[in-house]
């Protein structure tokens, strides 16, 4: 997964508006892999990305929302079968960081964003991928 970081104003980094902290982020991320250790402790995976295209539809359960963006996605950006299921999964990721149990709409934009991003800054090139 890669992500673009933008530079930040002047005025957002010297504002009075609180900011999440590493101590928080760290709490927020622990939480997420406790919900996961809890989740697949009978399957003996451990994380999101573990997931077999089989327990997919049982753990990545969308909103109708969510289907929706997921299936306008499909359309305009020409993905495959194979980015489903890591859109789902990072989507299933994110949905735990934001301590919900169903996967939502929000949660499948960001995934897809970061699938986004990866085509943008690398192409297929015969068998190998090469950044543009």
């Amino acid at each position: 997964m890669h992500i673009e970081v933008k530079p930040v104003a002047y005025n957002k980094i010297s504002s009075k508006n609180r900011q999440e902290n590493s101590c928080e982020i760290r709490k927020r991320v622990n939480r997420a892999r406790k919900i996961q250790l809890e989740r697949y402790k009978k399957l003996n995976i451990y994380a999101n990305s573990e997931l077999t295209p089989g327990l997919l539809d049982q753990f990545c359960e969308l909103d109708v929302q969510a289907k929706e963006v997921l299936r306008m996605a499909f359309e305009r950006l020409d993905l495959s079968g194979r980015a489903y299921g890591r859109i789902l999964k990072v989507a299933r990721t994110i949905a735990d960081l934001d301590g919900k149990e169903q996967i939502q709409s929000e949660h499948i934009a960001e995934a897809i964003q970061y699938r986004n991003l990866d085509r943008k800054y690398w192409k297929r090139s015969s068998n190998s991928f090469q950044k543009e």
